[in-house]
């Protein structure tokens, strides 16, 4: 990869897309060359879309749901307008000048009605629409410079009212020229038009022109909304020629021109997007005089516009440009808060986001897009290193990215890393000592008033910036632009970010709302009565790395955490847990190892209770490296048997029986009964197993130990899912148990005590038994399992052994109970837990796939749709496991997820997902076998396809497409052809037949659809050789033998496509091969006498064209002829 370059200047802010929009368009179809997006709204709940049809598309923006539609007849809808203060009102412009306000009764789920259409504009173009901020008004204005105002009267005001009472429109003013822009805010009415800018007291019914010089074209206005702490009033911005712009106050005096044109000559900042790599150019242009269609006011102190060229988001007050990006082609842009729907002039709507830099890397990171992250890192250098990014992307974070990269194609980037990472110099110098010697883990950090604060370093836990630290409570409301997640998230006041927070508030935020993940300690041995009850894990970290004080007082901390008041411990995931229990083992002794001291010194040092199978896994990792048996199954099953008894034996639950609790235990074992009932579920009814047991009575003693095994467990608490080890595993001998366990599952080595070479099991039996084997083995050694390999196992070996599946998912489940946010997402609806896992599961952490069967189990289909944003952390593989009862759901996801790429991408996605090859056969039997016309619609008794019927409408019509296009073998292509046949998806027929050169085939069935568009066109069947001629005439023939045939089913297409009959084949058969040899092959075939007149007309034109063109080629030879001969001359 090439080297990123370094932006010079320390911008704070980016634009930046982390989702398309293009199958949210494709869903609503508005992506069709028929129907495209015309304008754009949006506000707090809803995100509206006007068709060229005359719909009104509005889409909820938690999720993306698709809600409602609104349908006009008045023409194609030219402006929208939603109501900011009231999300259940819209209003919308058509083309013909008519405004239709429409009250959508979501409060009360009824059905959306219009409440008033206006025509007093009717006949002109209504170029903008504004809402009152206070009262149900809409203002109207149009090219001609009228401007009026519609009064609402709703439901809501009663039922009397809302039946006798019908305000008329209020003619407020005619302006000069068209009205480019309206806006209102607290009895104001600004009007923008081509010439300057108009201020109405809409109350007091008093107007004022801003300013004396007039103005030639489309400029904006808007309000600039006043803080109400600072008392200051609104002001009011106004664009004028040359980049410039008129700072007016709320009474309409013009105070000052800001001009931008010599800021705005600096490059472009890149949009950062999963589409491409963020590029930046050095070279500093001229001068951008600009005029500026529209402003308008964006979060709290920006102003945006935007030209043919680019974006534009100033600052007025200080005369600053925050950014200005390239985007292209803008027709009209919304704004929300930091959000920014633009829609393009090919009908094209992009979702981009204001958003600051270490944010932006923050929400990459966590979406597992590390190139693309590194890439912001380096290309925003200045802006990383500045401390408030710091204290959000720290050195830990870029250190995971960097290993996140592959070194073979991005070591310019890793360098680049390297480089940005040993800028990161400590906040304070004074501690600069002191905390490097924990930089390695940057387990804490020092406030202004001396207290360390530990930060947990768990994965999912928040950062400084968002745990209510002293120094982000520092910062002031003009400094921090809120990230977008969502609209709840906003509307809830930001405990951490107050401007009147008094001191004593801050100094206990961390105790009041963040009592699990960030916790405050001091480095004294003192009960505060604020102080909350703190992970050991995190008191470790102090104790080792802060102080030599701290070591000293170590008893005295220990005492601390004996204490009643101080025994409420947070839950931990399963490896933290682990980790904890050691640290207190040895750090912390417990009441009872105080109380019972020569019971604890009785038991042996755990160094030897792993001695032999420490010596065993050695022994068995050293044969592993022979080849002789790492190629050879049988030997490599053998090894991993032998070592598979040493574990057994190490691990067996009465050597740890006092480490559990008792009450754990009981719990546990209540569990693991109904666990192993739903794993025996799908596998033997009790039919089946009565049969088993008197076939396999006289069978040999490998059989009988097979069944022991089977239903006999070695021990009662075999079963137990073990989450967390038992017992402290020595360091180095975690990663060879780890591998070895695994590589037992996946080589099907699950029991110590069944010999593998035994060929007289029944393999239904054999089946069975490694099923519940396998569940088994899952159970007890789950602690030791690396959790992606063994995904990925289940997934090939276990396929129709969905037990497996069930009893991993348990497992996941299980470890997954101990993070709060697993109690969280019981929660809530499906948007509200989509955005609880997106924040607080990392996208590679294994138990994603156990929050997701949650989510289906809750919500279903809808569920499945929206894991589409989880890929790849959730594959189509993986969503096959977990809806394996429910195939049409799993269609439904794969669907989705192919349309959220752009259309020329799909292809080469839907091929990277075909692993293995044979799913392609599965995905097209399944995706022709759902959502489809009804058989007997499709084909007649005979198996020949009824007239019309390729034109039905399939549901997953596209993804057939997908698949049958993709190359493959030719027995794959073969095998796809007869699916396609027998379920009669006959568009996919004839492009294989095609495909395949079986074009006899494909002649036939096209007589039969009786459409003669099929052998039009560009990509038409059109016969090539005379034999096919021949054919083609010959199937008509016999077609005309049975005139039902000729009959389309649908009567609703009688008069769409035309039919195949002699005289249009005879008239495309003069066109291609011309009319004198058409006239002959039809008089061979004895279908002359059944042409019409104007088959002889156009035989004759065809002639007289043909004539004119050959003199037209022979005089142009000629010429030609005559300038070679007297060049030559």
């Amino acid at each position: 990869m090439t080297f990123v370059p370094v932006i010079p200047e320390s911008y704070s802010h980016v634009l930046a897309e982390f989702e398309s929009l293009d199958p949210l368009l494709s869903a609503l179809r508005l992506d069709s060359s028929r129907l495209k997006c015309t304008s754009i709204a949006v506000s707090r709940k809803w995100l509206a879309l006007g068709s060229s049809g005359g719909g009104l598309h509005l889409v909820q923006k938690e999720g993306w749901k698709h809600r409602l539609f609104l349908s006009h007849r008045e023409g194609a809808i030219s402006q929208i307008a939603c109501c900011l203060h009231d999300d259940d009102y819209v209003a919308v412009a058509t083309s013909q000048g008519l405004v239709v306000v429409w009250e959508l009764n979501q409060e009360r789920r009824g059905k959306p009605e219009q409440i008033y259409v206006s025509s007093e504009h009717k006949g002109r173009k209504v170029t903008a629409l504004c809402w009152d901020t206070a009262i149900l008004r809409v203002f109207v204005g149009d090219h001609a410079g009228k401007v009026s105002a519609i009064k609402l009267n709703t439901s809501k005001q009663g039922k009397a009212a809302a039946a006798f009472v019908m305000f008329p429109v209020q003619t407020i003013t005619t302006v000069d020229s068209c009205v480019v822009q309206l806006d209102y805010l607290d009895g104001r009415l600004l009007i923008s038009s081509l010439t300057r800018s108009f201020l109405c007291d809409t109350e007091r019914e008093k107007f004022w022109k801003i300013g004396n010089k007039e103005r030639d074209g489309e400029y904006g206005a808007c309000f600039f909304p006043g803080r109400c702490s600072g008392g200051q009033q609104p002001l009011i911005y106004c664009a004028r020629p040359g980049s410039r712009m008129w700072e007016v106050n709320f009474d309409g005096e013009v105070l000052s021109t800001h001009q931008f044109k010599k800021l705005l000559s600096l490059p472009p900042l890149p949009v950062i997007t999963v589409r491409s790599e963020p590029q930046y150019d050095h070279t500093v242009g001229a001068s951008q005089s600009l005029s500026f269609p529209k402003l308008l006011h964006l979060s709290e102190h920006c102003v945006l516009t935007w030209t043919v060229r680019g974006i534009y988001i100033f600052i007025p007050q200080n005369v600053q440009v925050l950014l200005w990006s390239e985007v292209k082609d803008i027709q009209d842009v919304a704004v929300c808060k930091n959000e920014l729907f633009c829609l393009h002039l090919n009908g094209k709507v992009s979702h981009l986001s204001l958003i600051s830099v270490e944010r932006c890397v923050e929400r990459l990171l966590r979406r597992g897009l590390w190139n693309l992250a590194a890439c912001t890192c380096c290309l925003f250098q200045n802006s990383v290193i500045a401390s408030r990014a710091r204290k959000t992307l720290t050195v830990d974070k870029l250190e995971h990215l960097k290993s996140q990269l592959d070194h073979a194609t991005y070591s310019d980037l890793i360098s680049q890393l390297e480089e940005l990472i040993l800028k990161l110099e400590p906040l304070d110098s004074a501690c600069s000592s002191r905390r490097s010697s924990i930089s390695s883990h940057e387990s804490f950090s020092i406030l202004d008033s001396g207290i360390y604060r530990v930060i947990s370093s768990r994965r999912g836990s928040q950062s400084d910036e968002d745990s209510c630290s002293l120094h982000s409570q520092t910062l002031s409301e003009d400094e921090r632009f809120k990230e977008f997640i969502s609209q709840q998230e906003e509307d809830l006041p930001d405990p951490c970010c107050g401007s009147h927070a008094n001191e004593d508030n801050v100094s206990h935020a961390p105790v009041m709302f963040e009592t699990d993940k960030n916790e405050t300690f001091l480095p004294f041995g003192i009960p505060l009565p604020f102080r909350s009850p703190s992970p050991l894990v995190s008191l470790q970290a102090v104790k080792e790395s802060v102080s030599s004080f701290v070591r000293k007082t170590t008893e005295k901390i220990g005492t601390l955490h004996t204490s009643p008041d101080l025994k409420v411990r947070p839950e931990l995931r399963g490896d933290e847990q682990s980790c904890e229990e050691a640290v207190s083992s040895d750090i912390y002794p417990k009441e009872e190892d105080i109380e019972e001291d020569k019971e604890v010194t009785s038991l042996p040092p755990e160094e030897d209770r792993f001695q032999e199978l420490k010596v065993a896994t050695t022994q068995a990792m050293t044969k592993l490296q022979d080849p002789l048996v790492l190629f050879e199954p049988e030997s490599l099953r053998m090894v991993l048997q032998e070592w598979l008894s040493h574990l057994e034996e190490a691990f067996a639950m009465k050597d740890f029986s006092a480490v559990s609790d008792t009450d754990n235990s009981s719990t546990k074992s209540n569990q693991d009964v109904l666990l192993v009932n739903e794993s025996k579920k799908g596998i033997l009814d009790e039919d089946n197993e009565k049969e088993k047991r008197d076939s396999l009575g006289n069978e040999e003693t490998v059989d009988k130990t097979v069944c022991e095994c089977v239903r006999s467990p070695r021990e009662p608490l075999d079963d137990l899912f073990q989450i967390c080890s038992p017992c402290t595993i020595p360091s180095g001998l975690q990663n060879d148990l780890a591998e070895l366990t695994t590589l037992c599952l996946e080589l099907n080595v699950l029991n110590s005590k069944i010999k593998i070479t035994s060929g007289h099991v029944d393999h239904t039996l054999q089946q069975y038994s490694s099923e519940i084997l396998a569940c088994q083995f899952l159970k007890k050694y789950f602690f030791l399992l690396d959790l992606k390999r063994v995904k990925e196992s289940i997934k090939l070996s276990y396929t129709n052994s969905p037990s497996v599946w069930d009893t991993f998912i348990e497992g996941l489940k299980e470890m997954a109970s101990s993070n709060p946010v697993y109690m969280e997402m019981e929660e809530g609806d499906l948007p509200t837990r989509l955005k609880l896992l997106d924040a607080a599961v990392p996208f590679d952490s294994p138990v994603l796939i156990a929050y997701a069967t949650r989510l289906y189990e809750k919500f279903g289909e809808s569920a499945l749709r929206s894991l589409i944003k989880f890929y790849p952390s959730i594959l189509p593989s993986d969503i096959m496991q977990l809806c394996h009862r429910h195939p049409a759901e799993f269609l439904a996801y794969l669907d989705s997820l192919v349309k959220s790429r752009p259309e020329d991408q799909r292809s080469c996605f839907l091929e990277s997902l075909l692993q293995p090859e044979s799913l392609r056969l599965d995905w097209l039997l399944l995706a022709v076998s759902f959502d489809a016309p009804p058989i007997t619609s499709i084909m007649d008794d005979e198996g020949y396809p009824r007239p019309h019927s390729h034109l039905l409408s399939w549901g997953y019509s596209q993804l057939i497409l997908h698949l049958i296009k993709l190359p493959a073998e030719f027995i794959t292509k073969e095998k796809m052809i007869d699916i396609c046949r027998s379920c009669g998806f006959w568009p996919g027929y004839l492009t294989l037949c095609l495909e395949l050169e079986r074009r006899r085939e494909a002649f036939t069935n096209i007589v039969y659809l009786n459409d003669m568009s099929l052998m039009e066109g560009d990509n038409g069947w059109i016969p090539e050789t005379m034999e096919e001629w021949k054919l083609l005439l010959h199937l008509i023939q016999s077609k005309s033998m049975r005139p039902g045939l000729q009959e389309s089913l649908n009567r609703s297409l009688s008069d769409g496509p035309s039919p195949i009959n002699v005289e249009n084949v005879a008239l495309l058969l003069a066109k291609s091969m011309g009319p004198d040899r058409a006239w002959s092959l039809l008089q061979e075939c004895g279908l002359a006498l059944e042409l019409s007149e104007k088959f002889t007309r156009t035989c004759d034109i065809l002639r007289i064209a043909e004539k004119r063109q050959r003199a037209l080629i022979q005089n142009m030879l000629e010429k030609c002829d005559r300038f070679l001969w007297s060049q030559q001359a």
